[in-house]
């Protein structure tokens, strides 16, 4: 156990919360259409060949490849017109020698035919004749039965994420319904004397709780279910009560009553109840970060003040959702620019500093911790080592997307 002034450093705190995370083992089957983004809980065989039958590259004439042959653009080949096939209709017939069939692209080959002339190579003659100016070989233009999934193939395989091509292949296949895993259930508890619930009329003194509503959005785009607890204040027997209910969830998230100070019983609650990780990280915003485990669930205790909050949602909440979730490390997009003025940060602290981006200059757009405009206006932001101190006006830096 870290307190509050042992501060541990932000890669040893991530490890820990990671390293404490349980990926999701519930699983529920769904419906394809809504199975976009859901993590496959099995492997998908197929059960047929996708396309089922030989069909029509393109329009034209599906023939017997030995007909055409010594066709030319002075030396056609005549042949009968036995009939056409459309997409989706079972050919009418087969193609015998001398014969062909009109055939439209993705259309099943009549039996007996082995190619398919185009259409660009040929001329009609009357009502049910047609030359062929150009020889095809057996096969040409046609996209032969299990051309792009072959029965008994493993197409996908069980903790892969589902894309709208992935669902396509599912649809392929025929697959109305998914095995997936469940989505994990996060409990957001709000806590502290100062905030109300959005629509109340503001006592003096207060302000409108914005960090449950930020949470409930990251839990919600990093393939979680946020379940949004009451304002808890800064009671004991309260806090403890929110807690032991939220315990039926797969993660606790509180935000606030975790700076130390004197109406401040995070720490002192869950220390009885459950075996703290850290309290205090080397970082700058978010120092006052909290991590434990109770009844073998996390516990992440976040800061209150709103800028700080939603910076620990992208550097600790979003891996460990998307672990629990089983959904693979969210893929970091970055791009280099130059500072806009000189930075000047604190040795022994890894900064992240937010910043909007015009061109190739990086602004910094850090307010104060409690100021929740300067992360909406941020595309991304600066890691400033705990060695560094000052960065240069006009020095470039990496900077990383939202």
């Amino acid at each position: 156990m870290k307190p509050f002034g042992a501060l541990m450093s932000y890669e040893e705190a991530l490890e820990k919360m990671l390293n404490n995370t349980v990926p999701i083992e519930r699983k529920e089957v769904v419906s394809v259409e809504v199975s976009n983004s859901r993590v496959l809980a099995e492997d998908i065989v197929a059960s047929m060949d996708v396309p089922p039958f030989d069909r029509a590259a393109m329009d034209g004439y599906a023939v017997i490849a030995k007909d055409t042959y010594g066709a030319g653009n002075f030396n056609p080949v005549r042949l009968k017109i036995l009939g056409i096939v459309y997409a989706g209709e079972a050919p009418k017939g087969n193609v015998r020698n001398g014969g062909c069939m009109r055939i439209a692209t993705g259309a099943k080959i009549p039996s007996g035919a082995d190619a398919v002339v185009m259409v660009e190579s040929t001329e009609q003659v009357g009502d049910d004749e047609v030359n062929i100016f150009k020889p095809v070989y057996p096969g040409a233009n046609i996209s032969p039965a299990g051309e792009d999934i072959s029965k008994g193939q493993m197409v996908l395989s069980s903790g892969e994420t589902l894309t709208p091509s992935k669902v396509g292949v599912l649809a392929a296949l025929g697959i109305r319904k998914v095995m997936v895993y469940e989505k994990p259930k996060v409990a957001i508890i709000p806590t502290g004397a100062e905030i109300a619930e959005l629509g109340e009329d503001l006592a003096e003194g207060k302000v409108y709780d914005i960090n449950s509503y930020t949470i409930s959005s990251v839990i919600n785009e990093n393939g979680c279910i946020p379940i949004r607890f009451g304002i808890v204040p800064d009671i004991a027997e309260k806090l403890k009560a929110a807690i032991n209910e939220a315990l039926c969830n797969d993660l606790i998230v509180l935000s606030g009553g975790s700076s130390v100070g004197e109406r401040d019983l995070l720490y002192s609650t869950l220390s009885e109840f459950g075996e703290i990780f850290f309290h205090g990280v080397q970082v700058k915003p978010g120092k006052p970060t909290l991590c434990a485990r109770v009844r073998e669930k996390l516990v992440i205790g976040m800061p209150g003040y709103p800028t700080s909050c939603l910076s620990n949602c992208y550097l600790f909440l979003i891996p460990v959702l998307r672990k629990l979730a089983r959904l693979g490390e969210r893929k970091q997009m970055t791009v280099r620019a130059r500072v806009s003025k000189r930075i000047v940060s604190t040795l022994g602290r890894v900064q992240f500093l937010t910043v909007k981006l015009d061109g190739d200059i990086a602004i910094p757009v850090y307010k104060e911790s409690s100021a929740i405009t300067s992360m909406s206006q941020a595309h991304g932001y600066i890691r400033i080592p705990a060695n560094v101190e000052t960065i240069e006006k006009g020095e470039e830096v990496e900077v990383i997307l939202f």
